[in-house]
């Protein structure tokens, strides 16, 4: 069972059982994918658990019922279910709890159920109902009772798997037998019920002498043994699929009625298993049926012969009642058990897997009847040819051929003429799907190698490549599943060696991956720098207002300009404008299914305009069949990990330009050096931190996490190992950067708005006391200052008023020595806050969670030991709250 699956049934489960609080339901996902174990049936385990079920249970006999009905209909995992079931009612905590719960909910569903209106009129219960109305009242009731649980018609059953195949393979329309073979009923094998012949009705069979009453038994069972009415023995109408049942002639001897009546059922069975062969023929219903009708119609004719020398001796004179049950005694067992396989896969509407695996359990549970087993393996061995064809030309070759959709692997139609544009993982995910319901039950355990086996090979012919498995031999259904078991082990081996030596030689993958590291990991240094420095004016802009043409030009720049020019792929990158800002698009990731969703998502509505610099993205071209591994999702992971690099690097740049132009604060008094120098030791301090963060998510999570992951990939086995390295280095890269935690993640982005902040605050401060330096000088010099330059001192002020009114709260800060000192305090104070708050979570995360490697950070942004202090006593804050 997949995690996906687990996710959706524990949130299923705990809805149904109205559980809140805890852990939630990761903390029981947790712990199934802890402690769970592969179960395996086994016919005393189901037995014992049935027995204790029935022993529980109120009304044992229609539980049995209920679940021999559910037997016979081949219900999958029904043994594994009533295990659950029975360890359930053992449990004196849960089942007290269940059993409370079922009783609110049949009451919540008695009261919505009462308060619903009813179409069905009942007479006035102030008058008493006649004899008439009763039974009118009954016949009715009998009537939606029978229809409600009998089958469709055969009709309207091959309608509805003709419509159903011809929707998804128009160009291949079901053919379809002519209507007189339906509308001929006499040239069916069975019963055909018409009313007796009018004329004078013969004599009672029990006036005559008993040998008169044997002889003319006999010859009316050797006529209802072929499925037609004798004389005195006559087939009841049959609905549904009920047996068959007849009626004998009441005047009949005791003795010789007691005999017809013991073979009687042979002439049920062959009804039935006439019944179920014509029916089945039918090509709408799979050519595993058609196989398996076959060879019971095979069966048949050797039982057709039988009758015919038992009709051979009876013209003869030879045969007798006792002789008759003699001779059909051995053919009864034979008969019983090919009705019992007839009434099952049609009761259960079984066609191919399903089919398969019915035969296959009744072989099985025969084990200790040779000849029952070797008879149901006679007709598994027939049935199973036609689905064992399809399985080799798909583990062989990976092509589907499955007409009727009787295979376990169903294949969806992908446009595959996008996939190079549309690179997403839709293909290797949903192109061919597992349907649990159509794997044979002795194929279960190699089902999901089936799916991968063919899925290598299809990838490799899309590729435009012919291939077939060497060791391609013809698969044999036996009693002994390695014999298949091997030659599905030797072909999941040669498609897996191949696709992946297509991908890693002749695609060269790990190539591919390094390029992709180098721009969206930040490989190659001088190119980010020499990219930023031609791009900085441009991704300032609105993002409305950027020519991504322009942009593409400055990254071919920057690209043919660098050390990244003599990369093979660089022409593959490209530019992206992401609608969102890198922190929204992370949180609006972590909020799925989760409370915040809906407020994240309505806050992002009213989300300010974004600069060029906050949506700005790389993006990568891949191509078919690279796309498997490089696909959407992981090119999304990519662009996360690069975008929150990016912006680092970014408010990095600003800090060291802050740097730069405080430069200009030598040429002032010394009555503001105060100031001066606590801002300069917040802006070391946030640089330090900037830095120190960088240097963490690049070198000690990206670079061990890509040698691990390189290590891997040359000694995966499949592309699927290929995958899961892959999808793991960049869910542990994306973990250990803080990316996936909602709680670390908001607190770092206040961190870098506070950066940011105090940057433009440092630089509108510095570009005023510049203008007001250079307006003293032109004033000494010069005299009053031009018309031109009163325009560019107003504009610079304008520009200056539009930055100060998005940092309202420190908008009166540069009136004076006091107000700057306050606000730079206040950067100070928040920058500290934030900081110590964001060490407290990282130790209690790499403590409690055991994420060790974000207690790097501490140690790198504390090597002094200056945070310690106030570290501890926090932690004794908070173990005093708790206790």
């Amino acid at each position: 069972m997949s995690e996906f699956r687990i996710h959706h049934d524990v949130n299923e489960l705990l809805s149904l059982l109205h559980v809140r609080g805890g852990d939630g339901a990761e903390g029981y996902i947790d712990l199934l994918q802890k402690h769970r174990t592969p179960y395996v049936t086994t016919t005393v385990s189901a037995h014992s658990a049935k027995v204790k079920l029935a022993e529980f249970s109120k009304t044992p006999e229609d539980f049995l019922r209920k679940y021999e009905e559910l037997k016979s209909k081949n219900v999958r995992n029904l043994d594994p279910l009533v295990y659950l079931l029975s360890k359930l009612c053992e449990d004196k905590e849960t089942l007290p709890f269940l059993q409370q719960n079922a009783k609110e909910r049949s009451e919540s569903s008695a009261n919505t159920t009462s308060t619903s209106t009813t179409s069905h009129t009942l007479p006035q219960t102030s008058t008493k109902m006649s004899m008439q109305e009763l039974d009118e009242l009954r016949k009715k009731l009998g009537n939606v009772t029978a229809s409600s649980n009998a089958p469709l018609p055969a009709e309207v059953t091959r309608k509805m798997l003709r419509d159903k195949h011809n929707k998804k393979n128009p160009t291949q329309p079901n053919p379809v037998f002519p209507n007189w073979v339906y509308d001929r009923p006499a040239l069916l094998g069975d019963f055909i019920t018409s009313p007796p012949p009018a004329g004078d009705p013969a004599a009672a069979v029990g006036t005559m002498p008993l040998p008169a009453q044997e002889q003319a038994l006999v010859e009316d069972l050797l006529f209802v043994l072929i499925g037609v009415d004798g004389r005195d023995i006559t087939a009841q109408p049959v609905l549904g699929r009920q047996n068959r049942s007849f009626i004998v002639d009441s005047t009949l001897d005791m003795s010789i009625k007691e005999l017809v009546n013991r073979i009687l059922p042979v002439a049920s069975y062959y009804s039935t298993i006439t019944r179920f062969i014509e029916e089945k023929s039918s090509f709408e219903y799979g050519q595993v049926n058609h196989a398996l009708t076959a060879a019971m119609r095979t069966l048949m004719k050797e039982y057709l012969i039988l009758v015919t020398q038992l009709e051979h001796l009876q013209r003869q004179g030879l045969l007798s009642l006792q002789k008759l049950w003699f001779y059909i005694q051995p053919t009864m067992r034979t008969m019983e058990i090919l009705a019992s396989i007839a009434s099952s896969v049609d009761k259960g509407e079984c066609m191919g897997g399903a089919t398969l695996s019915l035969l296959h359990d009744r072989t099985f549970n025969y084990t200790g009847d040779s000849q029952a087993q070797e008879l149901c393996l006679y007709l598994t061995k027939a049935a199973s040819v036609p689905y064992f064809e399809i399985l080799e030309k798909w583990i062989y070759r990976g092509i589907i051929k499955d007409p009727y959709s009787e295979f376990m692997v169903e294949e969806h139609e992908l446009q595959k003429e996008k996939i190079q544009e549309d690179y997403n993982d839709k293909y290797w995910d949903q192109r061919y799907t597992i349907v649990q319901h159509r794997i044979p039950s002795f194929l279960q355990k190699m089902a999901d190698k089936i799916l991968s086996t063919g899925k290598y090979l299809n990838v490799v012919r899309e590729c435009g490549r012919d291939v077939t498995c060497p060791d391609a031999r013809e698969v044999l259904y036996t009693l002994k599943e390695r014999a298949y078991v091997e030659q599905i082990e030797k072909a999941y081996n040669y498609a897996s060696k191949v696709l992946l030596a297509f991908l890693m030689e002749e695609k060269e993958l790990v190539s591919r991956l390094r390029s992709i590291k180098h721009y969206f990991l930040m490989d190659k240094g001088d190119f980010f720098v020499h990219f930023m420095d031609l791009t900085e004016e441009e991704l300032k802009k609105p993002v409305d207002d950027i020519v991504p043409p322009r942009l593409e030009a400055l990254l071919e720049l920057a690209l043919r300009m660098s050390t990244a020019n003599t990369d093979p792929f660089k022409d593959d990158l490209k530019i992206d404008l992401m609608p969102h800002d890198v922190i929204t698009q992370l949180l609006r990731v972590l909020a799925i299914e989760t409370k915040q969703e809906k407020a994240i998502i309505n806050a992002d509505a009213a989300e300010a305009a974004l600069s060029g610099l906050e949506a700005f993205s790389f993006d990568y071209i891949v191509k078919w069949p690279l796309s498997l591994i490089i696909n959407r999702k992981a090119l999304t992971r990519y662009q996360m990990l690069f975008r929150h690099l990016f912006y680092c690097k970014h408010v990095e740049r600003l800090l060291c330009n802050v740097w730069i132009s405080n430069k200009d604060f030598k040429l002032y008094s010394l009555h503001c050096a105060k100031w001066f120098a606590a801002s300069f030791a917040l802006r070391q301090r946030m640089l330090n931190f900037v830095q120190n963060i960088q240097y963490y998510m690049m070198f000690e999570v990206m670079e061990p996490t890509w040698h691990v992951m390189e290590n891997n990939l040359k000694t995966a086995s499949n592309i699927d190992d290929v995958l899961c390295h892959h999808t793991s280095f960049l869910d542990n890269c994306l973990k250990d950067c803080m990316l996936t935690n909602p709680e670390l993640l908001r607190i770092f982005s206040k961190l870098m708005t506070v950066c940011v902040m105090f940057t433009s605050c440092m630089q509108r401060f510095t570009q005023s006391m510049r203008l007001e330096r250079l307006s003293q000088e032109q004033g000494t010099k010069d005299g009053p200052p031009a018309q031109s330059q009163h325009a560019e001192e107003a504009e610079k002020k304008r520009l200056t008023t539009k930055v100060c009114a998005l940092q309202s709260d420190h908008a009166d800060s540069h009136q004076s020595d006091a107000g700057l000192e306050a606000t730079i305090s206040k950067f100070d104070s928040n920058f500290s806050t934030l900081l110590l708050d964001l060490l407290d979570k990282l130790s209690i995360y790499s403590t409690n969670d055991c994420e060790h490697s974000m207690i790097s950070i501490i140690y790198r942004l504390d090597f002094n030991g200056f945070y310690t202090e106030r570290l501890e006593k926090m932690a004794i804050e908070r173990s005093q709250k708790a206790s």
